[in-house]
């Protein structure tokens, strides 16, 4: 019989036909196949389009709202995807325990670093909303979901001036054998104070399920799925990626994914 392949080597292989690149262009969405990215013209045009995205969202106005949706509109269960059960036994203790010890840190290059229980998150103003969650996989689901906005915890850290970008890091291991392989993403400062952008800690009405990120994922709502990353810890202000993994912003990014991913 043969041997079922790890779950992350399905993964890449399932997402292999996006290692070009995925360009997003005033919506409209092109994708790479595979033979793309042997082909270095080609890899060239589909990163030069993350850029044309950019522009055209910046003319266009990166402060512009997501769609909202009506409670009628939202799925009997929102589906989850990638991870669905962080490896390792530091994370199953967490959930056996609430998060009762789980804390949030907020650093980097801020004034006044913050670090919170799941508790003081929820004691905060937060903000609900029914959003379409678009993965590059050519699926789509509706969810409300209900946290606090990033830009309030950025405005409490005091956001130094040199701080270009906000990176997200998570507790998911891409490797459950390799701590260096945490995954994590990033957004810059218009994507991280829209106030869509929240830090939610519940879907549809109930404590996030460990599918779908628990105990706190980031809603980025006019940004691709892979933007908006699951089982977060800690959120760090960065002048440049240079010094994190794999220099390009993000896990899937490492990997040959567009930065930009705007919808």
């Amino acid at each position: 019989m043969k041997k079922a392949k790890p779950f992350l080597e399905q993964r890449r292989e399932r997402r292999g036909f996006l290692k070009a690149g995925v360009a997003m262009t005033a919506g409209s969405a092109l994708a790479g196949c595979d033979a793309l990215s042997h082909n270095d013209t080609a890899v060239q045009i589909l990163r030069s389009a993350e850029t044309l995205s950019d522009s055209v969202h910046k003319v266009l106005g990166r402060k512009a709202m997501a769609q909202e949706f009506l409670p009628k509109d939202i799925a009997p269960v929102f589906r989850a995807n990638g991870t669905t059960m962080p490896p390792g036994e530091d994370y199953a203790e967490m959930v056996a325990g609430k998060f009762a010890g789980w804390r949030f840190k907020v650093d980097g290059l801020v004034g006044k670093p913050l670090e919170l229980s799941l508790e003081q998150l929820q004691a905060m103003p937060a903000r609900t909303q029914i959003t379409r969650h678009d993965c590059v996989e050519g699926w789509s689901c509706i969810g409300q979901w209900k946290g606090v906005q990033l830009s309030h915890l950025l405005e409490m850290a005091q956001v130094m001036p040199e701080a270009k970008f906000v990176v997200f890091h998570c507790l998911d291991l891409m490797d459950e054998n390799d701590d260096d392989t945490a995954y994590y993403e990033s957004v810059d400062l218009d994507d991280a104070f829209h106030p869509q952008t929240i830090l939610a800690w519940e879907l549809n009405g109930k404590p996030l399920p460990v599918a779908n990120g628990a105990p706190l994922r980031a809603r980025i709502e006019r940004q691709l799925g892979y933007k908006n990353p699951k089982y977060l810890q800690r959120v760090e202000l960065v002048a440049s990626f240079d010094k994190i993994a794999g220099g390009k912003g993000g896990y899937w990014e490492d990997q040959g994914y567009n930065w930009y991913g705007g919808i």
